[in-house]
């Protein structure tokens, strides 16, 4: 079997490089440049050609052919426009997820076939199984072939299967992840062993294949900015305006008249907001689509006792809804809803049909500890209903769904774009 190693230059890919080597396989290593433009990006945090550097000086150490491709041009049309598109409507999307199920897994997989391989292996930690019935009796599909499950890695604090959450049945048949049975320091120790030069190198960050980026700066690239109101929304709204079911508020009613009034010992005409119980326009801000459900640093407004936080955003009228302190109600719901064309299931074979339901976990975020919730399928789309309130569900994320069956590690089912 002849199999192509994404190889980034960093010691993930590396090591999964050097296993696959070791057991014996037909193994090349192919390093993939995605960006070229450098504008927002942080100095140090995108230089390409260094990793393309390192990469191949790890393919010469164990000893396997390097290959270079320049798939610029298929990620600016299917990561990069999606994100600036996804911006401007107000929606905060996760280009890592796109990168994987539109480069990585595709154009990547094309370029690698096209050199003769079987398989594609990268440096996820996460692991691919055969998937198992209730009773243990491994599953196919109607021809015969294999369904594939996506399990979390062994190391739980660096597992990237979220990321993974919009590959297909086909994408995973061509898979492979060898350091997904390892932890990191298991990764760094076998890298040191074999003297391998990635193996000190930092984990990188930032977005995919663009690194570290000042975001205002980086999006302003493709969207214009235009001054708008920053209004803090009280408490009090809440008490009047009951939760709605998978939808976020969106605080339209919250509505400034102004009046005129005289000021200083000349009784100068000057015009101010009359006081609202429910808010007060506190700022101003350069552009709503440079935020995010959540965020805190960019805001530059004081006179608050506890942070402020974003809690929504009205693109068409350019203003930001902030809330006083990490608990504000603002910040916190128990629903949220993925449009019909947005929901991917993995297992397409446990996919839910019109007036189904699913208990599952969820998570929101990378990282984020798996939450008991209710997936429902409706005609208008997939609602996930949490036991708990969430914190900053965001619009354009990723929520991605896990089986609550006993097994060695969660699976991953399916995922959606959050609409609401």
């Amino acid at each position: 079997m002849k199999i192509c190693v994404g190889l980034s230059g960093g010691v993930d890919s590396s090591v999964a490089a050097l296993l696959l080597k070791r057991q014996g396989y037909d193994v090349f290593a192919m390093y993939m440049q995605n960006w070229h433009d450098i504008e927002g990006t942080l100095h140090g945090e995108c230089e390409w050609e260094e990793e393309k550097f390192v990469a191949e000086m790890v393919a010469r150490k164990i000893g396997i052919p390097f290959y270079f491709v320049d798939l610029s041009k298929d990620y600016m049309a299917r990561v990069a426009d999606y994100m600036f598109d996804e911006y401007s409507k107000g929606r905060t999307p996760n280009p890592d997820v796109l990168c994987n199920s539109q480069i990585k897994f595709d154009a990547f997989l094309k370029a690698a076939e096209n050199l003769g391989a079987d398989m594609v292996a990268t440096g996820h930690y996460c692991r691919r199984r055969q998937a198992l019935d209730a009773a243990g009796n491994p599953v196919c599909n109607p021809d015969g072939t294999p369904v594939w499950s996506l399990l979390e890695g062994t190391d739980l604090n660096k597992c990237q299967a979220y990321f993974l959450c919009q590959l297909s049945q086909e994408q995973l048949s061509k898979a492979l992840f060898p350091i997904g049975e390892m932890d990191k320091t298991q990764v760094r120790r076998l890298a040191a062993e074999a003297e391998l030069p990635s193996a000190d190198k930092k984990d990188s960050q930032g977005i995919c294949f663009v690194g570290k980026v000042d975001l205002p700066v980086f999006l302003q690239q493709k969207l214009a900015s235009s001054e708008g109101d920053v209004v803090e929304i009280f408490p009090e709204y809440y008490s009047s305006h009951p939760e709605s079911f998978a939808k976020p508020y969106d605080y339209s009613d919250v509505v400034f008249e102004t009046e005129v009034y005289r000021s200083g010992r000349k009784h100068i005409k000057k015009t101010r907001y009359k006081a609202n119980p429910w808010g007060s326009v506190i700022g101003r801000h350069e552009g709503a689509q440079f935020y995010t459900i959540g965020q805190r640093k960019g805001l530059a407004i004081g006179g608050h006792k506890d942070p402020l936080f974003v809690i929504g955003t009205d693109i068409e009228r350019n203003i930001i809804y902030v809330g006083e302190g990490e608990r504000h109600p603002g910040l916190y719901r128990k629903a949220l809803k993925i449009n019909p064309g947005e929901v991917h299931w993995i297992r397409t074979d446990l996919s839910l049909e019109t007036g189904r339901e699913l208990r599952c976990r969820v998570r929101i975020r990378y990282r984020q500890q798996l939450q008991d919730a209710l997936l429902r399928q409706e005609e208008d789309g997939l609602y996930v209903i949490f036991d708990e309130p969430q914190r900053s569900i965001t619009p354009g994320q990723f929520a991605v769904w896990y089986s609550t069956e006993g097994g060695e590690a969660p699976e991953l089912l399916g995922s959606g774009v959050i609409s609401a």
